[in-house]
């Protein structure tokens, strides 16, 4: 029970909608617009920065944008907060105001990956994350992640206090799963004939750490097998990071007619596009060697595909029973069970029983309803 008459009013962070492409947009997307705008406790604020953001390649312009993102965090955002008197204010880019004057912060940590993966990040990034973020979030009442498996993580690396990091699981991208009707558009045009073959779908930003050159090599395996009719498709965009690309993959592609002939990069989809792909697939492949927490697990569920994921990080946390399992480094392994589902419908079939009845316990409803116990136990502790 509330302990005062007004609404709990929360200022959410929107900046971030103009910049993340990948899962931090559709995580505070999907937050917002699941929000109750006529919540009888809550009154929500979206808080965003009128100055244009800079998203190119230019270093002396990134660098004006990563200055831009520091005064916002630190000047601007709490300036706004305490004129629109927030109680509190929720952030889900891994910053909050270090001094949040009269309202207390909520912040969202996705993962680890920037202290396992301190060389995908920028140094100067780094060093604001771990001297300011890290101290400002250990002052927020509470922090936001994703899966028990990213908290232990966390608290492993960070020493923070594991009574303040909080697991809320996701849902599956809304805009993906309710678009998934055979609209086709200057971006799927060009596969029409894909939609009547049989292909592998993987979904996701081409990193290292997404272990797609296991998948390729598998499916290379397959191939020598005698499977002479599958595809295998990549829906997703290479990395802006460097670091994380991989040369090597596209080099050993480009120099086989046969892998070039059978194996698809559609680069960056919009959602409606990615909904076309999910829809026919035969099968869903997530070979990743480290994950927050996988949202195409769930999408792949939503569109009734049987799916095969690593033994590893978060993965089976969120698929549980509903998905085959591999070592991500066993590439005979996963070929072998790529054959196994292709040449067992009735296995298949199993499987997407079991992935439609795993959804049910994953919405952003859910979410929402766990992220607001969240904000009334941050007002009422005192």
């Amino acid at each position: 029970m509330l302990l005062h008459q007004k609404k709990i009013k929360v200022g959410i962070d929107i900046r971030d909608l103009k910049i993340s492409k990948t899962g931090a947009h559709t995580y505070l997307y999907e937050v917002c617009s699941h929000l109750d705008q006529n919540s009888a406790i809550f009154d929500y604020v979206f808080l965003d920065t009128l100055l244009p953001i800079y998203t190119g390649s230019n270093k002396l312009l990134k660098l004006g944008e990563q200055l831009s993102f520091f005064i916002w965090k630190q000047i601007t955002l709490p300036i706004k907060a305490t004129i629109k008197k927030c109680d509190l204010v929720f952030c889900s880019d891994y910053f909050v105001p270090y001094c949040p004057f009269k309202f207390k912060t909520i912040v969202v940590f996705y993962d680890a990956f920037v202290w396992e993966y301190p060389a995908h990040y920028n140094k100067y990034w780094l060093w604001v994350f771990h001297t300011i973020g890290i101290n400002a979030a250990k002052r927020s009442k509470y922090i936001i992640t994703l899966t028990h498996y990213a908290k232990k993580q966390i608290v492993s690396h960070s020493g923070i206090d594991p009574g303040k990091i909080v697991s809320i699981y996701l849902g599956p991208k809304t805009k993906t799963i309710f678009n998934s009707k055979d609209e086709l558009n200057d971006e799927v045009n060009k596969y029409n004939w894909l939609f009547n073959s049989q292909y592998l779908l993987h979904v996701g930003t081409l990193e290292k750490r997404k272990n797609i050159e296991a998948l390729i090599n598998a499916f290379e395996l397959l191939i020598a097998n005698g499977d002479n009719t599958t595809y295998l498709v990549f829906v997703g965009q290479p990395s802006n990071k460097e670091t994380l690309n991989e040369d090597s993959v596209f080099y050993k592609i480009n120099n086989s007619k046969l892998l070039s002939e059978r194996i698809i990069f559609t680069g960056f989809l919009a959602d409606e596009s990615v909904s076309i792909f999910y829809k026919h697939a035969t099968l869903y492949v997530f070979p990743s060697i480290n994950e927050g927490f996988g949202i195409p697990v769930l999408e792949a569920f939503a569109h009734q595909l049987p799916v095969i994921i690593a033994n590893n990080s978060c993965l089976p946390e969120v698929a549980g029973e509903a998905a085959i399992s591999f070592d991500p480094y066993d590439v005979p392994k996963l070929a072998e069970l790529i054959k196994k589902l292709l040449d067992q419908p009735h296995l298949r079939k199993e499987l997407i029983e079991k992935g439609l009845q795993r959804l049910e316990q994953f919405s952003w409803d859910k979410t929402v309803l766990e992220l607001e116990q969240v904000f009334q136990k941050a007002f009422n502790n005192k």
